[in-house]
């Protein structure tokens, strides 16, 4: 058993040359930072609902939905970038879009009611009792550069699509007013209705509509930023205390680079940032540096161990013996996340996308960039060498 144990540890893995294309490395690395940062400076990310504020709305179809033929009647009516998924089932939809409630119900009225323009529709809210025109509150809708003949349209349009309160003020200089009860939620709902009614023959009811403000936004969008910088500080403090300080140096270059290329790649395709590529993104830091420590143990133990060779050829053997196990994580793992890009939905396709572009780049920036940062920082034999404890020396001296 020994001897199978021995002939076990005595057998050798062909060592591949990974630093002779180190500088080749160097400048595809440098490439891929330039386009990044320079398309996050001019273009910047494309931030989703989380960040820039707008409407999440939960509609119920009474018969399964064609999503394609949802999104394109929204389209057409005017929704800006609007996002459309199956939520729960076949019949149940989520639609969010960066519009507020006031846009989507000017661009609803412009759609729905021929000869009609958004430019000419002003709508005040009222909130108080002190407005005798509406003092339980409610909305003011007013039309300007109207005819008699517009206003009965828009007046047969709202009794049509279930506003019973309504009322209207008398034309003056083409200008009138509607005055409705319903709050600006319902006004959005009741016409959001009526606009996804023309998307199929099933009766639509509107579940809820939720507006994330611009300002709570710019909150998670620093908060965000202050954790991706905080993970790195905590990594390399980690890396620095486990191993050493050229290590930690190492491991937050290879991490940096992952997450500044991730970041250009949504800024160059200009593809939704929200909160699950940022939660990908941070998966991706803690993916990337657990596979960066696995070859930083190898190497330190490989310093240590081997008494010839240069750092380059101890790195090279290094990479060597985990090249591997690398290889098998990552592809598992990116089996995984194909599946998630092709059967996932569109509601974690950002976030699988993130993932893919991660690991891929993980992988390779624990081979080019974190050992290529050792070569470049002169790591040597001297720099992991186990300090010795003193009077070591004088252990094996025999007594007088």
């Amino acid at each position: 058993m020994g001897a199978a144990k021995q002939k076990q540890q005595g057998v050798q893995v062909r060592t591949i040359d990974f630093m002779s294309q180190r500088y080749t490395a160097i400048i595809f690395s440098a490439i891929l930072l330039v386009a990044s940062v320079f398309s996050l400076a001019i273009q910047g990310l494309k931030f989703g609902l989380d960040f820039t504020g707008g409407l999440q709305i939960e509609t119920q179809f009474s018969e399964p939905a064609d999503l394609n033929r949802v999104r394109q009647v929204l389209t057409e009516s005017g929704f800006k970038d609007a996002v459309v998924v199956n939520f729960g089932s076949a019949r149940d939809l989520k639609i969010t879009t960066q519009q507020n409630r006031i846009d989507l119900i000017k661009t609803q009225l412009e759609q729905q009611i021929d000869g009609l323009s958004a430019s000419t529709i002003d709508i005040q809210t009222v909130s108080n009792r002190d407005d005798q025109r509406l003092p339980t509150g409610g909305m003011i809708i007013g039309f300007a550069a109207a005819d008699a003949e517009q206003k009965q349209t828009i007046d047969q349009h709202f009794s049509r699509v279930g506003f019973d309160a309504y009322q209207l003020t008398d034309l003056n200089q083409q200008q009138f007013s509607l005055l409705t009860p319903d709050g600006v939620q319902v006004v959005t709902e009741t016409l959001l209705a009526e606009t996804l009614a023309g998307a199929t023959d099933a009766e639509v009811t509107v579940k809820r509509t939720e507006f994330v403000g611009p300002q709570v936004g710019g909150e998670l969008r620093d908060q965000g930023g202050i954790g991706l910088l905080f993970a790195l500080g905590i990594v390399m403090i980690y890396v620095a205390l486990r191993f050493q300080f050229k290590f930690s140096v190492g491991a937050v270059a290879a991490l940096a680079h992952d997450v500044i290329i991730v970041l250009g790649f949504f800024s160059i395709f200009q593809l939704d940032f929200d909160l699950t590529v940022l939660a990908a993104v941070l998966a991706v830091i803690g993916y990337s540096l657990n596979d960066t420590i696995v070859v930083s143990d190898r190497i330190r133990e490989n310093f240590r161990k081997l008494r010839k060779g240069s750092p380059a050829d101890v790195i090279n053997q290094s990479l060597s013996q985990t090249l591997g196990r690398t290889l098998v994580t990552s592809l598992t793992t990116l089996l995984v996340l194909l599946a998630l890009f092709f059967f996932g939905g569109e509601l974690i396709h950002a976030f699988s996308v993130a993932l893919i572009i991660g690991i891929i780049i993980g992988t390779y920036s624990s081979v080019y960039v974190a050992s290529n940062t050792l070569l470049l920082m002169n790591i040597s034999k001297e720099d992991l060498m186990v300090p010795e404890k003193e009077g070591v020396e004088h252990d094996d001296m025999e007594l007088p």
